[in-house]
């Protein structure tokens, strides 16, 4: 049984889990000449219940010569390369503090957002009588 605001909660903790990754790269390459954050367009809940759909479409490789599609797009929450205004001499557009910024906001929307799930599942628990 789907339920559509559990479904769009969950949809939220795993974009949160994925902004984190991309974070944690863009911190992790702070001093890689030539690198250039990436991070995710913002999640939009509205924009989450349009792409629900009852029927999904997936390809698959049915002959050994095929050629395998794999996500490169962050697990399909849209990554995009960040708008760097500083420039290191290295060429490098990463922000430490900015990014350990992000990060802490991140972390904090992740935290608010499981909360919330997990209240959610505790009233349909009582609600259906079972202990919560």
């Amino acid at each position: 049984m789907k339920l559509g605001l559990l479904d769009a909660i969950s949809e939220k903790m795993r974009w949160h889990q994925t902004r984190q990754t991309l974070l944690a790269e863009n911190v992790a390459n702070a001093d890689t000449p030539g690198y250039r954050g990436r991070d995710l367009k913002a999640y939009g809940f509205e924009e989450h219940m349009k792409n629900l759909s009852t029927s999904k479409i997936a390809t698959v490789t049915t002959q050994p010569g095929h050629i395998a599609i794999s996500g490169t797009d962050a697990d399909g929450f849209g990554a995009r390369s960040m708008n760097s205004f500083e420039i290191t001499p290295e060429g490098n557009g990463v922000t430490l503090e900015d990014e350990m910024m992000k990060v802490a906001g991140n972390q904090m929307d992740y935290q608010a957002i499981t909360a919330l799930y997990t209240r959610s599942v505790k009233l349909i628990k009582t609600a259906l009588g079972k202990q919560a």
